[in-house]
This record gives structure tokens, C-alpha cells and sequence, in this order.
């Protein structure tokens, strides 16, 4: 009777240590499931449930036809737009279709994104917002990025193609000749999104992007092709490239210091004013533009990738082999805003032109009261 009591007791202690076996294992799939669920949610990436499309059948219909890329287009036709408006006026005004679309172009253009957010608000699925509030946020973004940059790319284009060629190429010098240097010399690491970039690769790039502008901008500012801005002429009927330089790009005189006197025997070097603004352009080249690959690779470390496309073998896509062009456009665009352009005469007559008769009356009085004011209207009247 012992032996069985002391048996049923065991089996019982059995049954009540696998009971708590199967309890912390329940209990510990649910933690795993809790950790799971924690993981998802703090990686930031949204859920999609596989859920029915509640959209009514009559939205399906009307929203079919709104394509993917209808804000890129909207974008594209606002920017582009106003820069056909400012650098073809007279062409604009020639003919009636264009002279309208011109006059109403920015109520165009937000009519139009007016027209994409309500279809995008009436395309919202039950279960899917936070996924397509997610991706209309990135759309925003990327086209903030991609086509503002596109855009100041054009801007700079019509200013001559100089302002485009020396910028992007110094660019390129600061990236290879860090390479070089770091590759050689480079022993200090200088920032932890990029672990080969060093020290010695950034400073010795800055001085070598410096002396590759300075060149290149000697023997570009000589070429008027590369220094006139693209105009519309109105006798030809055609764009041309074509004009007397500015003394922006005409050779002048510049004083040496005594200590570069004493080292060179000169007292004075022929050089372009351009070339002490491309000072300043393989500066930023140097010391910001390397910023643009630390956030693409910040970026493509982000979302665990490695380049952004496979269009070129072993480099990567477009966006690899120009991330650090990212700032420059812009800075370019801004510098030529700041301390180049100033008052463009044929644009303020094609602006007057435009005017009512009785408004370019007033005008021209006023202009005439200030000329003679200043005492530059009797020596034109004598002159004539």
C-alpha cells in the first residue's frame, strides 16, 4: 500500500510538473509573439493587412485613370513653366494659347494639385491609410528633392553653361582626389556613416579641388559659348549662345601680396573674375558636397541597401554615382542669385511692353523726371 501511495504520488508531481511545462511554453509564445509585435513596431515600417478593397466600385472607376506619377507631372509643369515664362517671354507673348497658360499659370498648376489630393483623399481604403498616408509623406519628399534639384540644374543652364560644367565638375575632382589621397595617406577616420573616409582624403581633396576649379574656369571663361546665357532671338527665330562677355569673364588685373611677390617675382597676375568665384564653388564642393553621400549612405543604411539601383554594373545606379552633387545645384542657384545676377534691361522692357498704354506713360515720365534729374537727359538730348 505504500509502494502505490508513494507511485500515485510521483504520477501526480508528473502531471502537475507537465502542466507547468506546457504553461511557461504557452507563456513563453506569447512573450515571443509580444517581442515579435515590439520588433514590427518600433522597425517603423507600416503593417499591411490583407484586407478586401472597401472602395466603392464607382471610385475604382474614376480613379483609374489617375496614374502614378500624376503629382511628378504637376510639379514638372509648375516649376518648368515658370522658367519658359522667364526666359522666353517673347516667345510666350507670340502666340495666344501660351500667352494664356503664362498669365494663369500658378492657378493652373494648383488647380491641377488640388485635382490629384482630392483623388487622393477619395482613393483612402479601410486598413491602408497609415501605408498610403506613408507613401503620399514620401511622395512629397522625393519630388522636394529630385525635381527642385532638376529644376535649379536648368536655372543654372540658361545662365551659361559654365555655371553648370565647372560646379559638377569639381565635384567629381573632390571625390576621386579623396580617394587618392585617403587611399595613400589616410589613417584618421572621418565620420562613422562612411568608415573608409578619412582625414587626410578631406583635406587633401579640398586643396586639390581648389587648384582643378581655378584652372578649369581659366580655360572655360575663354569659350562664349560657355559663358553666354541661352536667349530667344527674335530676328532668327531661334535660341542662341551668343554675346559680348561680361567683365565677369574678361581677364583684368590682380595685385599680388608681398609674400607671393618675393616668391614668384611678379607683381601683378591676368586672371578671370570668375576664377575667384570658383574659390568659392570648389569650397562648397569640398566641405559640404562630401554631406550629400553621408546622408545617401545614411539613407540607403536606413532601409538596409546597398545601392539605390543596378543601372550601371558594379557602381551602383544614377543616385550612387551622383549623391554628392545633392547640394550643389541649390548652393550654385542661390550663389548666382546673391552675388551675380543683378537687373537684366531686356527683361524689364519685355515686363514694360506687357504694360497697358497709359501705365508705360506714367513709366516713362517717371524715368524721364528721374534722367533729368540726375543730368543725364540734356547730355543725351545734345549728344543726339
Amino acid at each position: 500500500m505504500t509502494e502505490l501511495r508513494h507511485r500515485g504520488a510521483t504520477e501526480k508531481e508528473l502531471q502537475h510538473q507537465n502542466s507547468e511545462d506546457k504553461g511557461s511554453e504557452t507563456e513563453g509564445k506569447e512573450k515571443d509573439g509580444a517581442s515579435d509585435n515590439e520588433t514590427k513596431a518600433d522597425s517603423g515600417v507600416p503593417e499591411v493587412p490583407v484586407s478586401a478593397d472597401d472602395t466603392p466600385e464607382v471610385l475604382n472607376k474614376a480613379l483609374s485613370g489617375l496614374s502614378s506619377r500624376y503629382f511628378l507631372l504637376c510639379v514638372n509643369y509648375f516649376f518648368y513653366g515658370e522658367t519658359v515664362t522667364d526666359y522666353f517671354f517673347t516667345l510666350v507673348q507670340r502666340e495666344e494659347p501660351l500667352r494664356i497658360l503664362s498669365k494663369y499659370h500658378r492657378f493652373i498648376s494648383f488647380a491641377l494639385y488640388l485635382t490629384g489630393f482630392c483623388m487622393f483623399v477619395l482613393s483612402l481604403v479601410k486598413k491602408h491609410y497609415r501605408l498610403q498616408f506613408y507613401m503620399f509623406g514620401w511622395t512629397h519628399v522625393t519630388l522636394l528633392i529630385v525635381v527642385t534639384q532638376s529644376h535649379l540644374i536648368i536655372h543654372n543652364l540658361f545662365e551659361g553653361m559654365i555655371w553648370f560644367i565647372v560646379p559638377i565638375s569639381c565635384v567629381i575632382c573632390n571625390d576621386i582626389m579623396a580617394y587618392m589621397f585617403g587611399f595613400f595617406f589616410g589613417r584618421t577616420p572621418l565620420i562613422k556613416l562612411s568608415p573608409k573616409k578619412t582625414w587626410e582624403g578631406f583635406i587633401g581633396g579640398f586643396f586639390a579641388t581648389i587648384v582643378f576649379g581655378i584652372l578649369l574656369s581659366y580655360v572655360m571663361a575663354g569659350y562664349r559659348y560657355f559663358v553666354c546665357p541661352v536667349e530667344f532671338n527674335n530676328d532668327s527665330n531661334s535660341f542662341t549662345v551668343d554675346c559680348e562677355p561680361s567683365e565677369l569673364f574678361q581677364l583684368q588685373d590682380y595685385g599680388l601680396p608681398p609674400v607671393l611677390q618675393s616668391i614668384t617675382g611678379w607683381t601683378t597676375v591676368k586672371l578671370y573674375p570668375f576664377q575667384i568665384h570658383s574659390i568659392a564653388l570648389s569650397s562648397f564642393a569640398s566641405i559640404m558636397g562630401p554631406f550629400g553621400g553621408f546622408f545617401a549612405s545614411g539613407f540607403k543604411r536606413a532601409f538596409k541597401i546597398k545601392d539605390f539601383a543596378n543601372t550601371i554594373p558594379g557602381h551602383g545606379g544614377i543616385m550612387d554615382r551622383f549623391d554628392c552633387q545633392y547640394l550643389m545645384a541649390t548652393f550654385v542657384n542661390v550663389y548666382i542669385a546673391s552675388f551675380i545676377r543683378g537687373p537684366n534691361p531686356s527683361k524689364v522692357i519685355q515686363q514694360l511692353l506687357a504694360l497697358r498704354p497709359d501705365q508705360q506713360l506714367h513709366i516713362f515720365n517717371s524715368l524721364k523726371a528721374h534722367l533729368t534729374e540726375k543730368g543725364l537727359l540734356p547730355a543725351l538730348e545734345e549728344a543726339a
